[in-house]
């Protein structure tokens, strides 16, 4: 019987019955994911369950855009799930650089609560898909709205590993030994001879996660500035303004200056340990105003997807 209904959705509702998988089979990863934690090696269940999440979830997107004839990214819902389907591609790309538990167990209690938030908290109307307005109707609808959401998710990531770094090893200083370009690059100090150069490195844990969500964070800081910039020439052809200081534009820019700042004082200033994770852990909850809160306003030109209003 169980199995005839879960049948009947795929049929009738695929979109709502692979939601609704990709959050059971996150429920199961994030138990397995804790424990890998606690065993101090990964996991390969927890990587082939992520593969699985980010394969359903790209499959729930290609049956909405058969279903509504547009690419499936026009409202809360569908954000949601792009969101997360972002988030995890981002997680498998850095457990190929790094293969840690802890990037596993930083991800998915996100993923889990941006699925359970689309399944179970989004009013009914804001799930279903329906007709873009004419503002929508563009080819900019891609290129603006799709950036934006992988910006988001590379800066969440970013912004999360930061939050590890600063409680891993914290009661020893933290000194970044990486360039910041990529792990194995090497800040030359003076405490440091030519022989001790030559020899190999050993990176602690929080200077490996330091450098990925330094990585990360510059590339959402890259995606997001395509995305403003495609966003104001959206805007022109659409309302004829470049911007319009609405809520979400406000938001977008104050991260883009937030992160901005966050990469001025690593590169230019060299900060060092654990300020910059700090700065770049508060950046999450800037990201979070960006995207949730400000729907809750229900106003402004972005109108899509807000909750009251």
């Amino acid at each position: 019987m169980l199995f005839d209904n879960v049948f009947k959705n795929l049929i009738y509702d695929p979109v709502s019955a692979i939601g609704l998988l990709v959050f059971y089979i996150l429920l199961i990863n994030l138990p397995i994911s804790l424990v890998s934690v606690f065993t101090k090696k990964s996991s390969s269940i927890v990587r082939i369950l992520t593969i699985l999440v980010n394969f359903f979830i790209a499959l729930q997107l290609i049956f909405r855009w058969s279903i509504s004839g547009h690419f499936p990214i026009s409202n809360l819902y569908e954000s949601l799930y792009f969101l997360v389907w972002g988030i995890s591609l981002g997680q498998l790309l850095i457990e190929r650089e790094y293969k840690s538990p802890i990037i596993p167990l930083i991800a998915i209690p996100i993923e889990l609560l941006t699925i359970a938030f689309a399944c179970f908290v989004l009013p009914e109307d804001l799930k279903l898909s329906s007709n873009l307005v004419p503002a929508l109707r563009s080819s900019w609808l891609i290129m603006h709205v799709s950036v934006v959401m992988l910006s988001y998710a590379a800066l969440i990531i970013g912004s999360l590993l930061s939050a590890s770094v600063l409680f891993i090893n914290k009661s020893q200083p933290l000194q970044i030994r990486s360039s910041s370009a990529g792990i194995g690059g090497f800040k030359i100090l003076n405490s440091y001879s030519l022989k001790n150069i030559i020899q190999p490195i050993e990176f602690s844990h929080s200077e490996e996660l330091d450098t990925l969500s330094y990585r990360s964070i510059l590339v959402g800081f890259v995606l997001l500035t395509l995305g403003l910039i495609s966003g104001a020439v959206w805007a022109n052809e659409a309302w004829g303004t470049w911007w319009s200081w609405d809520p979400k534009e406000t938001w977008a820019f104050i991260s883009w200056l937030f992160y901005a700042a966050y990469l001025h004082m690593r590169i230019s200033k060299g900060w060092q340990g654990r300020r910059p994770a700090l700065l770049a852990t508060t950046g999450f909850f800037v990201v979070l105003i960006c995207y949730i809160g400000v729907n809750f306003l229900g106003i402004g030109l972005h109108s899509y997807g807000w909750i009251f209003g």
